[in-house]
């Protein structure tokens, strides 16, 4: 499971649609509807809000939005909670990994996209998260 901090405009289709659906099992899992994945590392900064449910929904939102623009039909009445207005913080550290760990996928699965992407200095986060100074989160599982 990925839930990137980084903006899904970034992503290509493939990254984009497993984004969509592990975020909604990442749901699933924040409501007490599955058994497994409950202590997933990154779910930890969504558990660790007063609205789990409503954070992750404000989330999917994002994704929805982006797929609309890439005419993807994402189900958005499967986005469940009340959303929220305020933002959970970032670290730079942690822009900066998920970028090169972005950019080791897009070599790959997308060259074209790849190529666009390489050369950008100002990534942007997820709406849902503001930027702040630090080192990667504590709870990324770094390889």
């Amino acid at each position: 499971m990925r839930l990137w901090s980084i903006h899904p405009k970034y992503l290509d289709a493939k990254g984009l649609v497993a984004l969509w659906r592990e975020a909604l099992l990442a749901q699933k899992v924040l409501k007490g509807e599955t058994k497994g994945y409950r202590h997933h590392p990154q779910l930890l900064r969504f558990q660790a809000v007063r609205n789990p449910a409503g954070t992750l929904a404000t989330y999917l939102v994002t994704i929805q939005k982006e797929a609309t623009k890439r005419r993807y039909r994402f189900d958005g009445t499967k986005i469940g909670g009340r959303r929220i207005r305020s933002q959970l913080p970032v670290t730079q550290g942690q822009l900066n990994y998920e970028w090169a760990h972005l950019l080791k996928k897009l070599k790959s699965r997308d060259p074209l996209r790849f190529d666009r992407q390489l050369n950008l200095t100002q990534i942007e986060p997820h709406p849902l998260f503001l930027k702040i100074s630090g080192d990667v989160e504590d709870w990324e599982v770094r390889r």
